[in-house]
């Protein structure tokens, strides 16, 4: 983005990137904290709405021209991977294919108007988008926390083997020592009861 003469404008949702931000001192334009965990549509419109409104205002007046979201896709329990999309303003996808020469071509009419209903479907894709992207984020950091809570308690089980068995081969050694010290002192006692 620097690289084409753009600054970007961070909007940050979460405490760990919150976190990341405040401590390298550098400034958001927005943060939102305390729901990552179980995300609700209400904090997705909370979202969603400042940053419609920004994207509206333009750079202009001190908004922003395009909305890029970096969040964590979550793919499965053992895979999460982050992903970047572009928000606003919507991409044209190329490539849809012309309709053949004799066939109808659908006519679509908009009421009241395109720009009344785009308007007022804008908000609402954008919000809907945030709040999966929400979603996607708790997924993968609760399966990120599963998959270490078994990876800790896998370690534990493997070190209370470990000291069991060290345990146990310590008091081996113990009674093994102890036996032979009876015997010892047994052989001891049976070979000065014969010489006198």
């Amino acid at each position: 983005m620097r690289g084409r003469d753009v600054e970007p404008v961070p909007y940050v949702a979460g405490r760990k990137g919150v976190a990341f931000f405040k401590f390298r001192q550098r400034k958001v334009a927005h943060e939102w904290i305390g729901f990552s965990e179980a995300p609700e549509f209400e904090h997705a419109k909370a979202i969603s709405d400042v940053l419609v409104e920004d994207f509206i205002r333009g750079s202009a007046d001190g908004g922003v021209d395009e909305i890029h979201v970096v969040y964590t896709r979550f793919v499965n329990m053992v895979t999460q991977e982050p992903e970047v999309i572009r928000m606003l303003p919507l991409e044209v996808v190329e490539g849809v294919e012309e309709p053949a020469p004799d066939q109808l071509i659908p006519l679509y009419e908009f009421e009241p108007d395109a720009e009344h209903v785009l308007d007022t479907l804008l908000p609402q894709y954008v919000s809907a988008r945030i709040y999966s992207c929400l979603l996607q984020a708790s997924a993968s950091e609760q399966a990120a926390r599963q998959r270490a809570m078994k990876s800790a308690s896998d370690n534990a089980e493997e070190l209370i083997r470990l000291y069991t068995r060290l345990a146990n081969q310590a008091r081996q050694s113990e009674i093994t020592q102890e036996i032979s010290e009876i015997v010892g002192g047994a052989d001891a006692l049976a070979s000065s009861g014969t010489k006198s």
